[in-house]
């Protein structure tokens, strides 16, 4: 017979029910919102659990033994429901035939031990010892997973486990009795709430691991690169997570696609036809458009294959073009995110290849265009050339017979008409001038003929002598070999420097400046004057830099513009040399 029950055990009792079915509403909510079948074998578990109380209540205050009964049953029940969500949590188990008779054993012993022995140790022992086994089992699976992954969550419940079936081993010595009444109700209680903090704990710190490395995983599908480089920034990031150990990338949505790459576990899956279970679970996923979660990714789970696999479809528009998989050995590595996060996540890594190979294509008309800038600045340069060859060679050498033909008639007609030809023959001398000006701005012939320093030294010199600004030069002794294309780079950069000095600037002076630097050769052209327009000088026109940008971007150069200190404009050209090579 057990002792009598003080009256202050219902109130404990009716507080326990209360926090173990807020407990099974929560674990209810979580099944509806993630669709994880765990949390609707916790909220089963604790129902369950809270019936449970519900019946010893009613053998308390009834003393009925069938409530009796049913409260050894539902305990029984409790305790595999629990170690079973555990085990569907951890290992993604599957029911099996023979689990029936482990689930029979409560309902069976607890009319043995209720209706047929009155021997209370004999009656109590054996669903006792169940009871503490199968808690101490699921702290065990908790305890296990936490070591595997470092989850606090499963450390607080492996705790809040191990320590509750140690509790039920006082049941047949102590509570039974009429010992710890009420107190052993409100020690459930405490287990209870940790067992609930231990379960949000779960939730929050695969939220966390999985919104953090999905975080990273965006911020790298962000930038820019080929497509290889996107792929291994895609396939490292999942590793980070706990209990990952690789991951791959499937392209093909008709069945007859391969993994293109893969990291980790799945590095030697890198060129391979998927066959068998991985095949079936990647095909799933693509027409379904839906990721596939399993615990058999791999018939044959030998050693250090991998045996968990999340395979999320990857989209481009509404179309799955392939497959993100992530192989593990410790469940899905998203676990606590829904499957519409897990679905964008698919779409996001689909535009990250769209975008790289987008980018390559952009790459290869970027280099095409600057092929055939340079071709056009080429074709420029030997178009002036001609035309500053014509220019020398026929209309300057017209004007120079016209000059002498004039001067032979000066010497055969009258003073006054003598007086007008000189004026004709003055005319015919400035038309020579301006002729070989324009040719020496075609085509600088001390550029052939000297080289590039003289060349700058000389276009210095004459543009102070035109402007009447003061123009300083600074250059060493000597430069590297540079090739024609890039001499003449520098000496159009500077033509069109001092050109816009004279236009826009109203400067007093102006600073050259050449020198080689790190494997650079820099060109520095500096006025005092008041500096550039508000936009840039790009923008409105007046500057005429684009020119100067494309032929020295041609030769992999850059161009540099800003306002100098304390006023006027700045102009920087660097360019590429080899080796230095003194001349």
């Amino acid at each position: 017979m057990l002792p009598a029950v003080e009256h202050t055990e219902f109130a404990a009792a009716i507080l326990q029910a209360t926090i173990t079915l807020g407990l099974a509403l929560l674990c209810l909510y979580l099944h509806r919102r993630y669709r994880k079948p765990y949390f609707g074998w916790w909220a089963a578990a604790w129902g369950v659990y809270a019936l449970r109380i519900g019946a010893i209540v009613s053998f308390l205050a009834t003393g009925q033994l069938h409530w009796l009964y049913w409260h050894q049953v539902a305990t029984g029940w409790t305790a595999l429901a629990l170690l079973w969500a555990a085990l569907v949590f951890s290992q993604q188990v599957r029911w099996r035939p023979w689990y029936l008779a482990v689930v029979l054993f409560p309902p069976v012993w607890s009319y043995v031990a209720i209706y047929r022995l009155d021997h209370f140790l004999w009656a109590a022992g054996p669903a006792v010892l169940f009871l503490s086994l199968a808690t101490l089992w699921t702290g065990w699976v908790f305890l296990r997973y936490h070591r595997r992954v470092g989850s606090s969550g499963a450390a607080v419940l492996a705790g809040a486990l191990l320590l509750w079936g140690v509790h039920h081993l006082d049941y047949p010595l102590l509570r039974a009795r009429g010992a710890w009444n009420p107190w052993g109700y409100y020690l459930d209680i405490l287990f209870i709430l940790a067992s609930g903090a231990g379960i949000l704990l779960l939730v929050i710190g695969d939220l966390q691991r999985g919104l953090g490395a999905l975080s990273a995983l965006s911020s790298d599908l962000q930038r820019r690169g080929e497509t290889d480089e996107v792929v291994a920034r895609l396939l490292g990031r999942p590793l980070t997570l706990a209990g990952v150990t690789g991951s791959a990338i499937y392209l093909g949505s008709d069945g007859s696609g391969r993994f293109v790459r893969g990291v980790g576990a799945c590095a030697g899956w890198t060129g391979t036809v998927p066959g068998g279970r991985a095949a079936a679970l990647i095909a799933d996923a693509l027409s379904a458009g839906r990721p596939v979660v399993a615990s058999d990714w791999i018939d044959d789970t030998g050693p250090g294959i991998p045996r968990f696999a999340a395979v999320l479809p990857v989209f481009q528009g509404h179309e799955a073009i392939g497959a993100l998989v992530i192989v593990g050995d410790a469940r899905d590595p998203f676990t606590a995110l829904d499957e519409g996060f897990l679905r964008a996540l698919g779409q996001q890594v689909g535009a990250a290849l769209e975008n790289a190979d987008l980018y390559r294509r952009l790459q290869a008309r970027t280099a095409e265009l600057e092929r055939l800038s340079a071709r056009m600045v080429q074709q420029h340069e030997e178009e002036r050339r001609r035309i500053s060859l014509e220019l020398h060679d026929e209309t300057a050498q017209v004007f120079s017979a016209v000059k002498l033909q004039l001067g032979v008639l000066q010497e055969c007609v009258p003073p006054e008409v003598a007086a007008r030809l000189q004026h004709v023959v003055s005319l015919v001398d400035a038309g020579i001038r301006s002729i070989r000006s324009v040719t020496n701005d075609l085509r600088p012939t001390l550029l052939d003929d000297l080289g590039l320093l003289p060349a700058l030294r000389a276009l210095a010199t004459d543009f102070a002598g035109r402007s009447g600004l003061e123009v300083t030069v600074e250059a060493p002794q000597a430069v590297p070999a540079l090739a024609k294309d890039a001499e003449l780079a520098l000496f159009r950069a500077l033509q069109e420097a001092l050109a816009n000095v004279a236009r826009h600037a109203a400067a007093r002076r102006v600073a050259v400046r050449l020198a080689v630097q790190g494997g650079e050769i820099v060109l520095s052209v500096e006025d005092d004057g008041r500096g550039l327009p508000a936009g840039g000088g790009e923008r409105n026109g007046r500057m005429g830099l684009a020119g100067m940008r494309e032929r020295i971007s041609a030769l992999g150069g850059v161009v540099e513009v800003g306002n100098a200190r304390p006023s006027g404009v700045r102009l920087r050209v660097r360019l590429p040399v080899p080796a230095v090579e003194a001349r």
